[in-house]
C-alpha cells in the first residue's frame, strides 16, 4: 500500500475514532435518536450529486433500518444512558466477531480454529469490562451495554446484508441509505424522547450541536466512506479492514483528551483483550476468502 493511501486509511480510523466524541458532544444539544436522525438527514444531502444505486427501493430500506436505524440508535441511546465515549469505541468493534458468526450462519463461512480463540480472548474482555458495571464510577449501566451489544449486532447483520448488495458504489451506496433513518429515528425520538423535548432541542439548537450534526453527516459518514470504499477498490477488504483496529485506540485516546475519561486498570485489560481478539479474527480471515468489507461506521 503506497504511503498516501496509508495516511487515508490513518486519518480516516482517526475521524471515526474522534465521532466518539462528537456523539458525546451533541449529545448535550439533542436527544440521542433525533441527533442520529440529523446525523443521516445531513448525510443524505449528498443524493444530489449521486446516482441512486441499481438496488430496488424494498432493499434499500431493509438495508438502511438494520444497518443504519439499528446501529446507531442503539450506539447513541446506549451513550446517552450508561457508556463512555471511549469505551464505546472499543466494545462497538465486538462487531467483527459478530459479523464472523453471522456469516458463518447466512452465509456458510467457515470458522476457524483461529476464529474461535480470537472470539474467546474478546469475550474474555467483555466479560472483564462488565464485571466494572458496579463499580463506583457508575459511568457504565447494564442498559447502556444492551444497547452497544444491540447496535453492534445490527451492524453485523449489516454487514451480512452489503455483501449481499453485490457491487456497488460504497459511497453512493451509503448516501442513498441515509435517506431512511432519519423518519423513523426522529418518530422515535417523540415517542422515546417526548415531542417537548423534541421540539424545544430544534427551535433552540446550540452551536456545538449544530457543529456535531455536521460532523457526523458530511465528515464522518459521506468523507469517511467515501475514502474507506475508495481504499476498499484499490487494495481490497482483507488489507483495509485491519485499519478498524485503530478506531478504538483512536476513540480512547481522544476521550482522554477531549473529555477527560480515565480507565481503571480492569477496564484497560478488558478493552485490551477485545482488541486482541478482533486483531486475531481479521488475522484469521485474511488467510481465507473474505468474510465481509468491513466497513467501519460511528
Amino acid at each position: 500500500m503506497q504511503p498516501r493511501h496509508m495516511l487515508l486509511g490513518v486519518l480516516i480510523t482517526a475521524t471515526w475514532g474522534f465521532s466518539f466524541v462528537v456523539i458525546r458532544w451533541g449529545l448535550e444539544s439533542f436527544p440521542p435518536l433525533l441527533l442520529a436522525a440529523l446525523r443521516f438527514a445531513a448525510a443524505a444531502i449528498a443524493i444530489v450529486v449521486l446516482p441512486k444505486p441499481a438496488l430496488p427501493w424494498r432493499w434499500l430500506v431493509f438495508v438502511g433500518m438494520i444497518w443504519f436505524t439499528g446501529q446507531f440508535g442503539f450506539l447513541f441511546v446506549g451513550m446517552r444512558i450508561g457508556m463512555p465515549a471511549g469505551l464505546a469505541s472499543v466494545l462497538f468493534q465486538s462487531q467483527a466477531i459478530l459479523t464472523v458468526l453471522l456469516a458463518a450462519g447466512f452465509l456458510g463461512e467457515r470458522i476457524s480454529s483461529r476464529h474461535l480463540a480470537g472470539m474467546a480472548v474478546a469475550v474474555a474482555g467483555l466479560a472483564t469490562i462488565g464485571a466494572t458495571v458496579t463499580d463506583a464510577a457508575h459511568d457504565i449501566t447494564y442498559a447502556g451495554l444492551a444497547c452497544i451489544a444491540a447496535g453492534a449486532t445490527c451492524w453485523a447483520f449489516g454487514n451480512i446484508l452489503v455483501r449481499r448488495s453485490g457491487q456497488v458504489d460504497m459511497l453512493a451506496f451509503v448516501t442513498w441509505l441515509s435517506l431512511i433513518p432519519p423518519l423513523p429515528l426522529a418518530a422515535l425520538s417523540v415517542l422515546y424522547d417526548g415531542q417537548s423535548a423534541v421540539w424545544t432541542s430544534l427551535a433552540h439548537p446550540h452551536l456545538a450541536g449544530l457543529a456535531a450534526v455536521l460532523f457526523l453527516g458530511f465528515v464522518a459518514t459521506t468523507g469517511g466512506f467515501g475514502g474507506w470504499g475508495h481504499l476498499i477498490k484499490l487494495y481490497g477488504a482483507a488489507a483495509v479492514s485491519p485499519f478498524a483496529l485503530l478506531v478504538p485506540v483512536f476513540g480512547a485516546s481522544f476521550a482522554w483528551f477531549f473529555l477527560g475519561e480515565t480507565f481503571n486498570a480492569t477496564r484497560l485489560t478488558g478493552m485490551a483483550l477485545i482488541l486482541a481478539g478482533i486483531g486475531i479474527v481479521l488475522w484469521a480471515s485474511r488467510r481465507q476468502p473474505a468474510i465481509v468489507p468491513q466497513e467501519t461506521a460511528t
